[in-house]
């Protein structure tokens, strides 16, 4: 992390600066490109909400446990930026009141989940990483991808699209200002300011791995089927995970969650 040092000491600019390749290569995959041109299908959207759901139900469990870590504490923004309501308001509108017995987690997923419930006993500290790299990059693209999402399935109103809204957020550049400065503020050994380096790496790392694993398997996916229509009139994600192919796919699904929301952070 010797290029990071000379770059000044904010953590929120090394962060940028140790990750800045790692994001150009989420940023032109072929699969975040298609979104954009807001080529998403359904079963992809239900998808991601489940990896989404997943993910947060960690993160935000981890981070309410350790709001008073001298770490976690000047980051710990629940009514700005909780993410796990929304979720649950987006899954009903598309599986039903059931919603809870129809998701599927992924097993990458299960991977990402079990690595921040980890960290959160062991080593709070790198929680900063994880937030940081998630929140801030949904509230970057959320008014983007949410049109782009909205059009694209032909949602008429808000249903469906919460995750995307940050009603507590008034002015996002102002909050992000905020957010750093909370962030820079945190102190840190030498060790332990690296080690927030290093994990943030690891997660852009960890999801485009996952990235390039799911675009081999569009092709595939498509021709499975599993289309169908919104509030819960679909085929069940719980119905088809038998199949080997779907279970694959399922399994390579989170890198909607975990890149295509953070590649449009404004670090």
């Amino acid at each position: 992390m010797k290029g990071a040092n000379r770059i000044g000491s904010d953590l929120s600019e090394q962060i940028k600066e140790v990750t800045k390749d790692n994001h150009v290569r989420a940023e032109n995959t072929q699969l975040m490109l298609n979104y954009q041109k807001g080529q998403i299908t359904l079963p992809q959207y239900k998808i991601l909400l489940c990896s989404l759901y997943e993910i947060y139900r960690a993160l935000e469990s981890e981070l309410d446990r350790n709001s008073s870590h001298p770490a976690v504490e000047p980051i710990y923004f629940p009514q700005e930026l909780a993410r796990l309501e929304p979720l649950e308001r987006d899954l009903e509108y598309f599986f039903g009141p059931q919603w809870r017995k129809q998701v599927i987690v992924p097993a990458a997923t299960h991977k990402y989940a079990e690595r921040l419930r980890e960290i959160g006993k062991s080593n709070p500290n790198l929680l900063v990483a994880h937030a940081y790299t998630r929140y801030l990059g949904d509230l970057s693209g959320g008014q983007v991808l949410g049109k782009i999402t909205q059009k694209t399935l032909g949602l008429n109103s808000n249903e469906g699209v919460a995750f995307f809204s940050f009603p507590g957020v008034t002015s996002p550049h102002r909050f992000k200002q905020l957010y750093r400065s909370r962030m820079n503020s945190i102190e840190l050994s030498e060790e332990e300011h690296r080690k927030v380096l290093d994990e943030a790496v690891r997660a852009f790392e960890f999801n485009i791995e996952v990235f390039d694993d799911l675009q081999k398997m569009l092709s595939i996916t498509e021709a499975s089927g599993g289309s169908g229509n919104q509030n819960g009139q679909t085929t069940p994600l719980t119905a088809i995970s038998g199949s080997p192919v779907i279970q694959f796919t399922l399994g390579l699904g989170v890198v909607l969650a975990t890149v295509a929301m953070g590649v449009y952070a404004a670090f």
